[in-house]
């Protein structure tokens, strides 16, 4: 499935996340904190490279890709997780 931004940064923490800015895939990773106003995503360190700060008005894009996953439910749907559903805690 093909990869699409994704504009609440909050609700992404967790989340798998390509950061691109200009259309061009800048780091890979999955999402250790983000908050709303201003827009701004930290990335976990990872093997390749350390915690990571992207903001929104630097020009930078969360794009989320919907993966296949094994077993009886084939694909996770990112998408309906990401809308507004209650969060318990």
């Amino acid at each position: 499935m093909k990869p699409y931004p994704y504009p609440d940064w909050t609700r992404l923490i967790g989340v798998p996340v390509e950061i691109r800015k200009d259309f061009q895939v800048v780091r890979t990773g999955v999402v250790d904190d983000a908050m709303r106003d201003p827009a701004v995503l930290w990335l976990a360190a990872d093997t390749e490279a350390g915690r990571a700060l992207f903001t929104a008005a630097e020009g930078y894009e969360a794009w989320i890709r919907p993966q296949e996953l094994g077993g009886k439910l084939c694909f996770k749907v990112a998408a309906a997780q990401l809308q507004a559903t209650p969060r318990l805690g």
